[in-house]
């Protein structure tokens, strides 16, 4: 499985979590061997949380499959979450009366702002927060980078890698409570 070259870059290696991850064998031999989405039996877990990175920007709304299976989820009740570009896997996901999943619901994911900041706006196959918004959602917009992460029933979305932990908290919290 490839990775994101910014992942991997100098600096990256200051998060405890790149720290952990890279120094355990398990987890670097559990990467190699992840299923593919169509292997995937979304009715096993109790919820869904959708990583951000923008290759997802190409595999996730491309997935059948993922949208399938994060409508599934969502229809049975069960909680998703998505941060920074992890919300584009919400694109294809519907909800049970057959509108968009995102459809009247606040959604925060990776602006345009946060695309020019980082020079990828022309690289991007489209503007992740303007498609959210064009299928009904209700974007949250925090500053650039900052930490931004809202919940709008069991829809939990964070801006930007920064708002990576706010938004696990949230899903650790709403599946606490379910």
């Amino acid at each position: 499985m490839p990775f994101d070259p910014r992942s991997t870059e100098e600096g990256s290696a200051e998060v405890p979590e790149n720290r952990r991850f890279r120094s355990n064998p398990e987890l670097q031999a559990a990467v190699q061997t992840t299923p593919s989405m169509e292997q995937v039996r979304f009715d096993h877990y109790a919820a869904v949380f959708l990583p951000g990175g923008h290759g997802t920007m190409w595999d996730f709304p491309s997935s059948a499959a993922l949208a399938r299976g994060v409508s599934e989820i969502f229809a049975g009740g069960k909680p998703v979450a998505a941060v920074c570009h992890g919300p584009v896997g919400l694109v294809g996901a519907t909800a049970p009366d057959g509108r968009p999943l995102v459809a009247n619901r606040w959604v925060s994911a990776f602006t345009t702002d946060e695309e020019v900041a980082v020079g990828l706006k022309e690289a991007v196959p489209f503007l992740l927060d303007a498609r959210l918004a064009s299928l009904g959602a209700r974007i949250v917009k925090g500053d650039n980078f900052a930490t931004t992460a809202v919940v709008d029933g069991r829809l939990i979305t964070g801006q930007n890698p920064n708002s990576a932990r706010a938004t696990a908290a949230l899903l650790i919290a709403a599946l606490r409570s379910h």
